[in-house]
Parts: C-alpha cells; structure tokens; sequence
C-alpha cells in the first residue's frame, strides 16, 4: 500500500528530475513544492500540491483531499510563514499569507471551476478549506 509520504517522495524527485513536472493524476496540472519549517520539530519539510498563479502571488489550497483536518503543512506555515517554493526550474522565499472573507471564496470557487475535484474536496468535509497565498520575497 502506497502511503502520502512515499507519494509525496516520488513526486518530489519527479518534479525535481523533469523541470517542474509530474506525470501520474496530477499530469499536465500546476504542481509546485512548498518547504516549510515544522510548527513543532523546527524541521524543514517539502510537500507537491497543486496551485493557482494570482499576479505576483501564488496560491495553495490547504484541501487534504477533503479530510476533516487541514494539512500539517498549513499548521507548520501558520506556525513559521517564511516558506521556500519550487516552480518549474525556479527556487523562491515567500511569505504565506492566509486568505480570507470573499476573497478566499472567489479564489477557492475559480479553482474548483478549473479543477473539479476541488469542489469535490469542499463537499466531502464540513471545515472551511484554507486558501494561502504565497508573496514572492522582495
């Protein structure tokens, strides 16, 4: 049985040897890596998720497949918001930055119009799935 850290370890490495790409379900999708520092280790862990180009921003939904909890990456950038993203064949600081209110809405509904099983995700789970924008270090 395949677990989230052998998936997410296999992804890491294909992103990372194929320019920012992954192939399997997330093929042909916006896929980045997010590091963050543990809220309670202090160590750094990489996570691949999906994302949405927003300007100068990128943004990532905390959606754990519609699981009742939120990601331990959002606890851990809630905890430390300087994070370092990988997209394509770039490496960035960044602050995260967690969008709320209507915004978050408009956001979370664009994603879930561009990629279903986003709405899927917010049917599954009673909790309010969080939006993070990542803001590129000046």
């Amino acid at each position: 049985m395949t677990t989230t850290i052998d998936w997410n370890s296999r992804a890491i490495t294909e992103f990372r040897g194929h320019d920012g790409k992954v192939g399997g379900p997330f093929e042909g999708a916006p896929v980045l890596l997010l590091t963050t520092r543990g809220a309670k280790t202090g160590k750094t862990r990489v996570n691949p998720m999906m994302y949405l180009a927003d300007g100068d921003r990128i943004l990532v939904f905390a959606s754990k497949g519609g699981a009742p909890t939120n990601p331990d990456w959002y606890y851990n950038l809630i905890a430390n918001p300087d994070v370092t993203v990988e997209v394509g064949t770039e490496t960035f600081q960044a602050k995260a930055i967690v969008v709320a209110g209507k915004e978050r809405d408009a956001i979370y509904a664009k994603q879930a119009a561009l990629y279903p099983q986003f709405g899927k995700y917010e049917e599954k789970t009673t909790r309010k799935i969080p939006v993070v924008a990542l803001a590129r270090n000046r």
